[in-house]
């Protein structure tokens, strides 16, 4: 059964049965989103952290699809590709807070579906994991060093995807139906349905959801003649599926299993070549990729008078199947080992432009497997009445496993050397070639196995000195493993396994906070915290493919492996609210100094990357959010944040990181990111409506430490959109236009072997969407 046609028949029987939800417009003063930043539900205002809590229904009403959307309205959020080659499609990007940016070994930013950590490493190319904003109750980003409460890789932050509840009270039935075209392009449409049953009063209920997207491309993929292969290659279906309990046997225990199921199957990369016509690629081999998530959980929370005791239990499986184009790399590296008959060698130079000009595919098979477990105890909130203290205190293990088989076929490579009377295993042709080494015209196979073992304790205390000024003292102490085993065959693998590797890592992580309430709406903080990342194992380079690469760098082999990186973070800020909650202002300062910093080496030849240590670095900026209701009905928004990420030193050019300089720009950094938006809800007709309107900027960056690449520079650009809407009686319509002006600037572009390729916002969609709740 097509699950798309099944959820959108739902969606669209639902919306024309029974009584639905109709738009309100919003009360006087701002909503105030509660947070569980600190492990407890609270107001994000009492928080010693920059906190950005965006809505679900915020989400959808700005037409906030993606991380990479979250990245354009939320300050100091930017993301690049894992490889540091450009964006490479889905499930393949790493996001970034606050110039901590890092396309080498742990992730930077900790991503959290609930309690379920699904964060993953930068391990081959592989990005974040990127859950898609469905039946979201809201989206947390928590800006700098978290390693207190999440642990290693949240060094620059934490993001947290926070979704909805069961209810024990209310039955509930939404529905969400899409339809756009993008300029130039095909046609994008989106359902979901959402139910909720309370199966038993007050005890038991039942959260059930179903979401299918279809996101139309809008790039053509060529012949060498120019002619139109293929059109709208890059198209994107996805499914998603939650489905949660909760069970509330006792008014002091309430038990939450849930899983999460998501489904993204992407046609090809959204990559276009710079010296063909606008949207236009020219290659041998598409790029096609699926990555499924399956995240099932437990929560367990339990009042014991005095203290609350939380189980967070939890399992998430990633498998990520994709296929690059490896024509441009592995077909002309083999080329480059035969010698011409011109310059006295034994292959006509017909035969190895035939080789050179044979198509290659890169074939990944990644799986990802963790399983954790966190127990925490916490006081109750504050009361002066009570005690001058409160406290958190826990622990976590994970065991996470990384499986990776790759194998790269030259198509046709056996059978071309026989055609130009010549045996593909003669070393004399070609160097040390053997019997077996291109089994089914296979050049290279490799299998990695990355485990990583982790355990920690953790707490946080706080003193109240007065009622309205507390000090916090937190601390993690974290011991890991990681290991690698490596296996490599056939002949574009050379000699040499990393069999076995393995790395220790352990790392206290404090964090000092200081807060004061100066009345009840306003409230300064500052804040001293360290990061930390581990260290890892790397993958071995063949000296016979990448020795050139190699040499460019001024070493003669890879590195084994790369040492941790940590950070201390200094922050001073303040938040509050005027005018009776009117208008809310949020702005802090902060100052990083990074050392020894992980940072991926990219071998543009021979495509392979290692990581390296280069050297330090410190990030320094701001950051603020203010809103504003200054008339009925009308709310105003601002945010930005800016940020200077450089090395302060040149210890990565010892490293083989060329470019690792002082003063260089960390890449993958926007100096500067802003958004404004306003909504003004209204009467028409005796009808609720609205309108809304949004532009965001996104500063200059760059994509490459080597001035000498081609995507070095990226430029700023901005985009827009708008939307309005109003209800009729039952139905809730809403018209929106996404990146009105068609920003069409090349926002990035890497060069990919001898191929300069080109990547920007997706052009103008203009739709229609209907929502129904009863």
């Amino acid at each position: 059964m097509d699950i798309r046609r099944t959820i959108i028949a739902a969606a669209v029987l639902a919306a024309f049965s029974g009584q639905v939800w109709a738009q309100q417009p919003s009360p006087d003063e701002i909503e105030v989103v509660k947070v569980t930043a600190q492990k407890r539900q609270e107001d994000p205002a009492k928080v010693a952290m920059s906190i950005s809590a965006i809505t679900g229904t915020q989400l959808q009403a700005e037409q906030v699809r993606d991380i990479t959307d979250l990245t354009r309205v939320v300050p100091n959020i930017s993301f690049t590709a894992a490889s540091g080659n450009g964006g490479a499609g889905p499930g393949t990007s790493n996001v970034e807070i606050r110039g901590i940016s890092s396309t080498a070994g742990a992730a930077t930013v900790g991503i959290y579906l609930g309690d379920t950590p699904v964060t993953v490493g930068n391990v081959y190319t592989m990005g974040n994991i990127e859950p898609r904003f469905f039946d979201i109750d809201r989206v947390e980003v928590l800006r700098g060093p978290q390693a207190t409460l999440y642990g290693a890789s949240s060094m620059g932050g934490t993001i947290k995807f926070v979704p909805n509840e069961p209810d024990l009270k209310e039955r509930e039935f939404t529905t969400y139906t899409e339809g756009s075209n993008t300029k130039g392009g095909s046609a994008n449409y989106a359902a979901n349905v959402v139910a909720n049953f309370p199966l038993i009063a007050d005890e038991l209920a039942l959260r059930i959801g179903v979401q299918a997207q279809h996101t139309g491309g809008y790039i053509d993929q060529v012949d060498g003649a120019g002619n139109v292969i293929a059109n709208n290659i890059n198209q994107i279906n996805d499914q998603e599926l939650r489905a949660s309990l909760k069970w509330r046997p006792t008014r002091a225990l309430t038990v939450t299993p849930s899983v999460y199921y998501q489904r993204i199957d992407a046609r090809d990369i959204a990559a276009f070549n710079l010296e063909l016509p606008a949207y236009q690629a020219q290659k041998q081999v598409r790029e096609p990729s699926v990555d499924k998530l399956l995240a099932p959980s437990v929560t367990v929370n339990w009042d014991l008078g005095a203290v609350d005791l939380t189980s967070a239990t939890s399992y998430f499986q990633r498998k990520f199947d994709r296929t690059q184009n490896g024509s441009a790399y592995n077909s002309y590296s083999l080329s480059t080992f035969l010698t011409s008959t011109d310059d006295g060698g034994k292959a006509p130079p017909a035969l190895i432009e035939a080789i050179a000009g044979l198509p290659s595919a890169v074939y990944l098979n990644n799986q990802v497997r963790q399983v954790s477990q966190e127990f925490r105890l916490a006081s109750r909130p504050y009361d002066e009445k009570v005690s001058p203290w409160t406290w958190l205190v826990g622990t976590y293990f994970s065991r996470q496993h990384t499986n990776i088989i790759e194998n790269d076929p030259i198509f046709g490579v056996t059978e071309t050397f026989k055609q130009f009377g010549f045996d593909i295993a003669d070393p004399e042709l070609l160097p040390d070639a053997r019997p077996g080494q291109f089994p089914n015209d296979n050049s290279f196979a490799g299998a990695f196995h990355y485990r990583e073992k982790q355990g920690s304790l953790f707490g946080e205390l706080n003193y109240y000195i007065t009622p309205t000024v507390h000090a916090t003292v937190g601390a993690r102490y974290l011991k890991a493993n990681t290991t690698l085993e490596q296996r490599n065959g056939n002949y574009l693998a050379g000699t040499g396994n990393n069999s076995g590797a393995e790395t220790t890592s352990k790392a206290f992580t404090p964090k000092y906070a200081l807060t004061w309430e100066v009345d009840p709406s306003n409230t300064v903080y500052t804040s001293v915290a360290k990061g930390f990342r581990l260290g890892g194992a790397n993958i071995y380079v063949p000296p016979t493919t990448c020795g050139p690469d190699l040499e460019a760098n001024g070493i003669t082999a890879g590195p084994p492996s790369y040492s941790p990186d940590s950070l201390w973070s200094y922050e001073v800020g303040s938040k509050s609210r005027f005018l009776n909650n009117r208008l809310t202002v949020n702005a802090d300062v902060f100052y990083v100094k990074w050392k020894n910093i992980q940072q991926g080496v990219y071998l543009p030849t021979c495509a392979y990357t290692y990581n390296a240590n280069a050297g330090d670095a410190t990030t320094k900026g701001f950051e603020f959010d203010i809103k504003a209701k200054p008339l009925p009905g009308l709310t105003l928004s601002a945010s930005g944040g800016y940020v200077k990420a450089e090395l302060s030193n040149d210890v990565g050019i010892d490293n083989g990181v060329v470019g690792a300089v002082a003063g260089a720009r960390i890449q993958g950094v926007p100096n500067y990111n802003a958004a404004v938006n306003a909504t003004y809800n209204f009467s028409a007709w005796e009808r609720p409506a609205f309108v809304m309107g949004g532009v965001q900027w996104v500063g200059s960056s760059k994509g490459s430490l080597d001035p000498s690449q081609t995507d070095h520079d990226r430029p700023a650009y901005h985009t827009a959109n708008f939307s309005a809407g109003m209800t009729f009686g039952a139905y809730a319509f809403t018209l929106f236009v996404k990146n009105a002006f068609d920003t069409d600037t090349i926002i990035q572009h890497p060069q990919v072997a001898s191929i300069v390729q080109g990547y920007r916002l997706a052009p103008r969609s203009l739709g229609v969407s209907l929502a129904t709740k009863f």
